[in-house]
């Protein structure tokens, strides 16, 4: 009796672990067979964000692409534009500027790296199917018709070739086509520098079609057609960019009417590396040639080294600042200032050259008389200037009001300067300017800084204001 329950329980135990052996087993073959259904279902679709949100979408297989291009070639040539013989092309162009600069003076050029972007529509490429829009890449370009499109201010043009081509090609199911390529481009900008280092220029970046005339292709400006870049990242070192406009013009000639799209950036000097290196530099030449007028006028050696020193230095300055600018014939407001420089400094020299010859002069000629004259009844001894008369061979002493003025000697009383001697006998004129020739310093003191303050007052007015 015991045996059979033993045997029982043992058999029960066997047909329960079976069974739930078989029930797993079953389980994992639905859940095996549920999984492989998904996985096949999945193949179809793909992720993709859809207001942030994951869903899947519909993918399309790489044949089904092949297929739309194979048939949108057949028959194509790329050798004719759209709508050949019925209407224009309309080619809508846009700008995106990543950097302008650097702005090349001497050459007269600047510099910019812009991606050019035109679109225009071609009823030969349109196609049906999930797809809206074919994002090819450059590869496709040479299969299709594009713009001959050219810059026409441009010297030197470089497309950029690393690690790809950088072309860009999208084909809509409306036939719309979009070409962009990324350009660098060293443009002319011919430069008008009278008002230089204060200087606006407005340099220009101009396309057009090289053969389709206005009655085969116009080109559009879009919307919003010039972008641009964070101002970071340009080169305009010693320019400040004040904005663009942009410009549609047709060009006659003899092989017809061309549209011609120009887009203007507008660019104002800095003046700070230029006030730096010249101006500032010229002014405390010109304030040193003025230390000359303290110095007293027997040290020949002093004034003379400084005046040639003060003239020296102007004439370096004048070369130096020439240096960044091209060999243009006119004055510029540099070399006006530069200039008027160099003439305070060349006068302060020559007022000591002058003030020493007369002085010298006036000086030797008086021993020579003292030394060829006869002994005469004594004089007293005035200041210069005064006027002596005689009575009895007593000379007398009568002086002016102020202080006597010297003349120089053998001068005609009638000229600008009236000499001591016919001062003397009364022969002056009433009203005559006289200059003290000994004096010409301290007039030099007051004369040379009068002048230099009202020309620079009139010259910033004038380059800065008007």
């Amino acid at each position: 009796m015991g045996s059979e329950k033993h045997y029982f329980s043992t058999f029960f135990l066997y047909a329960s672990s079976s069974f739930c052996f078989k029930l797993y087993l079953s389980a994992l073959v639905v859940c095996v067979l549920r999984a492989c259904a998904n996985k096949i279902d999945d193949e179809d679709y793909e992720d993709t964000v859809l207001n942030r949100t994951w869903v899947l979408a519909p993918r399309v297989h790489e044949s089904d692409v092949t297929n739309i291009l194979n048939d949108l070639l057949k028959g194509y040539d790329n050798k004719l534009r759209p709508d050949i013989g019925v209407r224009p092309t309309k080619i809508e162009s846009e700008v995106y500027v990543n950097s302008i600069g650097p702005v090349d003076a001497i050459n007269m050029e600047y510099t910019i790296d812009i991606f050019f972007a035109q679109s225009w529509y071609d009823s030969r490429l349109k196609f049906n199917g999930t797809m809206k829009v074919l994002l090819l890449n450059s590869n496709m370009v040479g299969k299709i018709w594009i713009p001959d499109t050219f810059f026409r201010n441009s010297r030197k043009s470089d497309a950029h070739w690393i690690t790809t081509p950088n072309r860009l090609l999208r084909i809509g199911n409306d036939g719309k086509i979009l070409y962009t390529l990324r350009l660098t481009i060293n443009a002319e900008c011919y430069l008008q520098l009278h008002d230089f280092p204060m200087d606006h220029h407005s340099c220009p970046l101009e396309f057009s079609s090289y053969g389709y005339p206005k009655n085969e292709i116009v080109y559009l400006w879009k919307r919003y057609s010039v972008n641009f870049a964070h101002q970071k990242h340009w080169r305009l070192y010693q320019f400040a960019f004040d904005g663009f406009r942009n410009t549609t013009e047709v060009m006659h000639t003899q092989s017809g009417d061309y549209v011609i799209m120009t887009i203007f950036f507008d660019l104002s000097r800095r003046m700070g590396y230029f006030t730096i290196q010249t101006y500032i530099p010229c002014s405390l030449t010109v304030v040193l040639s003025w230390v000359s007028f303290w110095i007293n006028k027997d040290a020949v050696p002093a004034r003379t080294s400084l005046g040639i020193t003060t003239v020296l230095t102007m004439t370096t300055l004048s070369t130096i600042s020439r240096k960044s600018l091209p060999k243009v014939s006119y004055v510029t407001a540099m070399d006006l200032f530069v200039s008027v420089c160099f003439l305070f400094v060349f006068a302060a020299l020559m007022e000591y050259g002058t003030l020493h010859y007369f002085v010298s002069n006036r000086n030797s000629s008086k021993k020579k008389k003292q030394k060829s004259k006869p002994a005469k009844s004594p004089v007293i001894k005035v200041r210069p200037g005064s006027t002596l008369i005689q009575v009895n061979n007593i000379a007398h002493l009568q002086d002016r009001d102020d202080y006597g003025y010297e003349c120089l000697d053998g001068k005609d009383c009638n000229s600008f300067f009236c000499c001591f001697e016919e001062c003397r006998s009364g022969a002056w004129r009433q009203g005559r300017i006289h200059i003290r020739i000994t004096k010409i310093d301290s007039y030099s003191r007051i004369f040379f800084p009068t002048a230099f303050g009202l020309f620079n007052l009139v010259y910033w007015i004038a380059y800065l204001y008007l």
